[in-house]
């Protein structure tokens, strides 16, 4: 088994995509209507996969992302990529250490998401292993 990918609830759909293609995502495809609303697939440039779904529901706007703590964005450089949002209007927070080697920032999507970018040390894998927490 593994996650494929996480469905979230937007208010403007039109806001969120021009946020998240900032970002680095790509559309690759949606379907129009469905029970949960129209549904925009977004993948990253490096991975084969959708990894985030754009959920979108006129009548259904977002009133509460408490329920989501943060997405997390894994990035190459942290410093070229808070210089390209910030080229685009999206304010990141200062890079922080929070371990060795590791960099993160703070970012915040229209409809309040929080998201983490983090850029690994040299050597780390793609992902959090166990060997994070030995």
């Amino acid at each position: 088994m593994r996650m494929l990918h996480l469905g979230l609830r937007v208010t403007d759909l039109e806001r969120s995509l021009a946020f998240y293609t900032a970002l680095g995502y790509a559309e690759l495809g949606g379907v129009p209507e469905t029970a949960f609303g129209s549904l925009t697939m977004l993948q990253l440039p490096d991975d084969p996969f959708v990894s985030l779904e754009l959920v979108h529901d006129p009548a259904r706007p977002v009133k509460d992302v408490s329920a989501v703590n943060h997405l997390v964005v894994q990035v190459d450089d942290l410093d070229a990529t808070i210089a390209d949002l910030a080229a685009k209007g999206v304010t990141a927070e200062p890079p922080t250490e929070p371990g060795p080697g590791i960099r993160t920032s703070w970012l915040t999507d229209p409809d309040g998401y929080r998201i983490e970018l983090v850029q690994w040390p040299p050597g780390h894998p793609a992902g959090m292993t166990a060997a994070d927490f030995a």
